[in-house]
């Protein structure tokens, strides 16, 4: 039987303080409570304090050596901080506790190293049916209407599928303005302007790009595409990149409007890639919270 979190801790805190009031005049401690270090080191990545965040988890991992999702955490955050021996010696660890989330963590940091050497593409790809075309959504007007940025990216994908005219579309977005899905405003503005409206499929339920990915996988998946076009804007190209990859879509391209594109051309500093290593730790759905 596996034992959770909250009761190990709770063992663990009984039997120091047992032991420990057996000590002439040593005052009893109870041991880390492993679910606020790491409550505790997602608050500081999110809020950008690295340092903090992975002092807490070797603190944790003091505590809990056996602590999958904080090795995992390590192992990710000591790439983005250079640290390749704190990263080698996470993986380590990871291997031998649990193959399977190695594997898995390794694939997360494949992923973003692919997404940040990705090149946005004005230019579609030429593609066949067993890729699909998945365009990301944008926020609605408070009518319902279409904003600048998401007809940028619509254009872009319509070039995309008259490029590759035998591969699915899958638009992707919830967040409803006025009783309409961003999703369902895409599908409505590519009818318009002479797509087949059985060729897209709408995922009206994402409400991020982590879910954009989740949710576009599946679909994907259902509709027999082994591989996807990904499109959207040139400053969000490479996190959505890697939150398919990591969600499990093969990427082949990478389509993007024209708007900002030479800006966004040359690869990100790495102060601005904590967008894609905290995308990717919840598309692999680590836990944010514990």
């Amino acid at each position: 039987m596996k034992i959770s979190r909250h009761w190990k801790t709770l063992v663990a805190s009984s039997f120091a303080a047992v032991t420990l009031s057996g000590l002439a005049g040593a005052p009893a401690q109870a041991a880390p409570h492993t679910d606020v270090l790491y409550n505790s080191a997602q608050r500081n990545f999110t809020d950008g304090d690295d340092s903090a965040g992975r002092a807490d988890l070797r603190a944790l991992l003091g505590a809990d050596p056996t602590d999958t999702e904080a090795l995992a955490l390590q192992a990710i955050w000591s790439q983005y901080a250079n640290d390749y021996l704190a990263l080698a010696d996470s993986m380590a660890r990871l291997n031998a506790i649990d193959p399977g989330m190695a594997a898995g963590t390794t694939h997360v940091l494949n992923a973003i190293n692919a997404a940040v050497g990705t090149l946005p593409n004005p230019l579609p790809a030429l593609v066949g049916p067993q890729t699909g075309i998945v365009v990301l959504g944008y926020g609605l007007l408070p009518d319902g209407g279409l904003r600048p940025e998401l007809e940028n990216r619509l254009t872009a994908a319509w070039l995309q599928a008259i490029a590759s005219p035998f591969s699915p579309i899958v638009v992707t977005g919830g967040n409803p303005q006025n009783g309409i899905t961003e999703a369902e405003a895409m599908r409505n503005w590519l009818i318009a302007r002479g797509l087949p409206a059985d060729r897209i499929n709408v995922e009206n339920r994402a409400g991020s790009t982590v879910q954009n990915a989740l949710f576009s996988t599946r679909m994907l998946r259902d509709l027999g595409a082994s591989s996807a076009v990904v499109v959207t804007s040139p400053n969000h190209i490479r996190r959505a990149v890697a939150d398919f990859i990591v969600a499990g879509t093969h990427v082949v391209g990478a389509t993007t409007s024209l708007e900002q594109l030479v800006s966004q051309l040359p690869p990100p500093a790495r102060q601005n890639q904590r967008g894609i290593y905290l995308d990717a730790t919840r598309t692999f759905q680590l836990a944010t919270s514990r």
